[in-house]
């Protein structure tokens, strides 16, 4: 068993509570990470709501987290400790999609990540006062000084690369770049309209980019990160709000939709050229409402992911930054563990678009 610090949500309206819990014995195909860093996703925020956290609470959230392996389980072989590691969501690698080399469409995807238990239910931690905490959350639950994850589900890196700020590539970037390159495998000319310039909608105009896209329109309501998206790769940018957006963008190869705001999902399908794909990545309350003719020709769906394998698409990335094309750093602002809820504060309002916590 090890005892660790972790920041522990115990109530949707409550902040988090650093608090020292006890992970369990590493089971056959898991390791133990020490967390140099670890990305807060708007995905952890979704325990904000009320049912949420009544079912999850008290859980440590956290799933964009990097480090260092300091133990293995029995079963492990392809992980030593000391690697250098990237922490991604997890799956259970038996399934058919999995088998089939689609990792993000896990059968049991909900219950190994949404859950914060394990499939089973059972939960690897206690708190100080031997009540079970949730540490499962996406597989890692990296909101933490250590975390625990398998095998499977970590991705070992070069030990010469700034561990600290690798940990959004096992999430948001990852869903942002993997949506372009592994979901529309948008090609060298073509069109694309991003709605949402944080760090997922960031992460897909710089895949646009290296892609070739020959224009990449960029909708959101904060000036400054159009300005960001402009720096970024964006060909135009447009505010967003209540008016037409199909009046400035339209005829587009491929939409990406990050928000979950009913209208916005509306018009990233009604700036679609006949044959256009929209995908959405957004989590949230909003509904997809279209009359099936405004969908003739025209593709949607929602991703999970970047529909990445992880082993694959985490190194890829990782050339891309070495090659100045995926300049993913440039979104970080670190805070330490015990910021946590200034990170949280400063990620709602849009003042930081990728709060990165140094445990």
């Amino acid at each position: 068993m090890t005892t660790t610090r972790a920041a522990v949500l115990r109530s949707f309206d409550q902040g988090f509570s650093l608090e020292e819990i006890t992970l369990a014995d590493l089971r056959p195909d898991e390791v133990l990470v020490e967390i140099a860093g670890v990305g807060m996703c708007h995905t952890d925020l979704i325990l904000r709501d009320p049912a949420m956290a009544a079912a999850l609470a008290p859980v440590v959230l956290g799933h964009e987290g990097s480090g260092i392996v300091t133990a293995v389980g029995a079963a492990v072989s392809g992980v030593r400790t000391g690697d250098h590691v990237v922490l991604s969501f997890a799956s259970c690698g038996t399934c058919r999609e999995c088998l089939l080399g689609a990792p993000a469409y896990c059968e049991e995807f909900t219950v190994r990540n949404v859950s914060g238990g394990y499939p089973d239910g059972s939960t690897g931690a206690t708190d100080s006062a031997g009540g079970p905490v949730r540490n499962r959350w996406f597989g890692q639950s990296s909101f933490a000084r250590h975390a625990v994850a398998s095998e499977r589900d970590v991705v070992v890196v070069d030990p010469e690369l700034p561990l600290e700020l690798l940990g959004p590539l096992g999430c948001g970037m990852q869903t942002g770049a993997g949506a372009v390159l592994n979901e529309m495998r948008l090609a060298p000319g073509q069109s694309i309209a991003v709605f949402g310039a944080g760090a997922v909608g960031l992460a897909a105009v710089m895949a646009a980019k290296l892609a070739g896209a020959r224009d990449i329109v960029v909708v959101d309501l904060l000036e400054s990160r159009l300005d960001v998206a402009k720096e970024l790769g964006a060909t135009r940018i447009v505010r967003g709000g209540d008016g037409d957006i199909t009046a400035e963008v339209a005829g587009m190869d491929f939409s990406f939709e990050t928000t979950a705001v009913e209208k916005v999902i509306g018009d990233a399908i009604a700036v679609l050229g006949r044959r256009g794909k929209a995908v959405l990545a957004g989590v949230g309350p909003g509904l997809l409402t279209v009359p099936p003719s405004k969908l003739a020709g025209r593709t949607v769906t929602y991703v999970l992911e970047g529909s990445a394998v992880p082993k694959v698409f985490i190194p890829r990335l990782i050339g891309f930054w070495r090659d100045g094309r995926f300049p993913f750093d440039r979104l970080i602002r670190t805070y330490p563990l015990a910021g946590i809820d200034a990170a949280e504060a400063d990620s709602l309002s849009g003042a930081t678009i990728k709060p990165v916590l140094l445990p």
